[in-house]
């Protein structure tokens, strides 16, 4: 099973047009399988914590230790998915939670569970989530062609909100009929579908000359790429709120269907029902609602409905209205979340798309996971109604956010690989761990246009620096006004390759109003030099080879 999207491809004509790719259809109908199970599985370890320890803080303790993990891991686990088979990552990641779950099943069947020790086992299952969740959010785009992403991303949700929709209710009634045992199993035995699909899938990897980075580098370049890329990080800060907010609702549902409506397990069921039909119509809508509203106005209005369906719960009027509530509250989940996660796909390359997805899921997950531990000590130490409307006010809070952090329209943008670029011949012998490696490019500047060209370079600078350059100055000659000299370091020759290769489409316009300023009889000039040490040693003898050049050097040679 191959998938070889075409990039070319045009816009989708519906909300169901990722669904004309084979690979992509499979995919689904197995995730929604497994996501099924999850959400039974969720089911059966709330209520059951609620029979165990039965206090707020510890019920509301099993959505942070599920949210936890992705927070705490899915740097490392981007940095992996940008690294390696992404199908591979993803195979581990499923088999590892397919095990935990089997343990689960058995600890429970045989009496074995404490608080302590189901927190252990969700917490366990998160991890692998963690571990899945990066690849899984990258590989959509290796699925489909990228006119059809957002509607993938929107499909993807409604999968989990069908799940979300009829999952509940069916742990309910699986958990009071069989008890939580058997919903762990079930969700044990939804893995497999998933599995086989992937171990069929032959996905087509891009062929690199380069070596592999290593975890830490890759990590530290995915942090680097998202603090210099300003619409990445308006959607951190807005995912952040929206999941300290938002989780109020999911982490209480136990409380809210035991103490605000009065009702056992298939209460419960059908009120988080209620919340994944409400996902599944946010879904089905978002296409059409994103082409008569921009990213920013969706967002908002989904968080004020959030807000709302929030402080109406509090009220405590009975299903009658709560569950309306739930289904507002559902469909402004499902629009924000896809909305936060289309705008990172389509503002990142698909070399670091991985990483730029973790850094996302970590501040939303993080929300989460804060906003869990919060609200459940907020309904233990004053109110369930208190900790539900103060979660009302941290949703409109967010909503306000937008005045100062507007999230970016960048449907537009092309971050294919730009590759005009081919690493130069050089006198001297080098290898791909020789450095550091200076660059100087020489620029001649008429005065006039000297403002321009110092607000190109200023974008110049975020560009180098986004993709991995270190030390970049800019340089005026005092003898010569009209040169200028731009400048920074690569750790290695590899490093400088690298970065060079990942220059986008995108960022074409910005070489050519460079280009187009300089005055030159020749085009810029760009020295590649290696850093030296200034005292002689035996590798400066004639004849260097490669391993002598990449000795450790401090002092860089000043420009002649």
């Amino acid at each position: 099973m191959t998938a070889t999207p075409d990039t070319t491809s045009a816009a989708p004509s519906s909300a169901l047009a990722p669904f004309r790719h084979p690979l992509f259809r499979a995919v689904w109908l197995a995730s929604m399988v497994s996501n099924f199970g999850g959400l039974i599985q969720s089911v059966g370890a709330s209520w059951m914590m609620t029979s165990i320890a039965p206090s707020a803080d510890m019920v509301a303790l099993v959505q942070t230790s599920v949210t936890l993990p992705i927070m705490l891991l899915s740097l490392l686990a981007g940095a992996i998915a940008d690294s390696h088979d992404r199908r591979k990552v993803l195979l581990v990641a499923q088999g590892f939670m397919l095990t935990v779950s089997v343990l689960l099943t058995l600890a429970a069947w045989m009496g074995l569970l404490t608080p302590w020790l189901l927190l252990l086992f969700t917490f366990l299952i998160g991890c692998g989530s963690a571990l899945n969740a990066p690849a899984w959010q990258a590989s959509v785009g290796d699925m489909v062609p990228r006119p059809d992403l957002p509607a993938a991303v929107a499909l993807n949700s409604m999968g989990f909100n069908i799940a979300r929709g009829v999952g509940p209710a069916l742990g309910g009634l699986i958990v009071a009929a069989a008890g939580a045992a058997a919903a762990f199993a079930v969700n044990a035995v939804s893995y497999v579908a998933l599995l086989v699909v992937l171990a069929r899938w032959r996905p087509d990897r891009p062929t690199s000359t380069l070596p592999r980075e290593t975890l830490g580098a890759a990590m530290l370049a995915g942090l680097r790429y998202v603090a210099m890329s300003p619409r990445t990080l308006a959607v951190l800060a807005r995912s952040l709120a929206f999941g300290t907010g938002a989780s109020a609702i999911t982490a209480l549902m136990p409380l809210i269907a035991r103490e605000l409506v009065g009702g056992g397990p298939l209460t419960y069921g059908l009120l988080l029902g209620a919340f994944g039909v409400g996902a599944v119509g946010g879904a089905l809508t978002s296409t059409g609602l994103r082409a008569r509203l921009s990213t920013e106005t969706l967002v908002r209005l989904s968080c004020l409905a959030f807000a709302a369906a929030a402080a109406v719960t509090a009220l405590n009027l009975g299903m009658a209205v709560t569950v309306p509530a739930l289904l507002l509250a559902g469909a402004g989940w499902v629009l924000t979340l896809s909305s936060f996660n289309v705008s990172v796909q389509m503002a990142t390359p698909r070399w670091v798309v991985a990483r730029a997805l973790s850094l996302y899921q970590m501040t939303a997950f993080g929300g989460m996971a804060l906003g869990s531990w919060l609200w459940g000590t907020i309904a233990e130490n004053r109110s369930l109604e208190a900790a539900l409307l103060v979660a009302a006010g941290v949703l409109l809070a967010c909503a306000a956010l937008g005045l100062l952090l507007p999230l970016p329209e960048v449907g537009g943008r092309d971050l294919a690989p730009l590759r005009q670029w081919d690493a130069p011949a050089t006198a001297l012998p080098v290898e791909g761990r020789t450095g550091p490696v200076v660059i100087a490019v020489g620029w001649r500047i008429a005065e006039s246009d000297a403002p321009a060209f110092l607000a190109a370079m200023a974008e110049r600078r975020r560009v180098r620096r986004r993709d991995g350059a270190h030390n970049w100055t800019l340089l005026r000659d005092l003898a010569d006004p009209e040169l200028w000299v731009e400048r920074y370091h690569a750790p290695t020759w590899n490093d400088y390759v690298r970065l060079n290769n990942r220059l986008t489409r995108d960022d074409a316009s910005l070489i050519d109003t460079l280009r187009a300023l300089h005055r030159g009889p020749w085009p810029p000039e760009v020295r590649r030099m290696i850093e030296r040490e200034a005292r002689p040693t035996p590798e400066d003898a004639p004849h260097d080879d490669a391993r002598a050049l990449a000795a450790p050097r401090t002092d860089p040679l000043p420009l002649s």
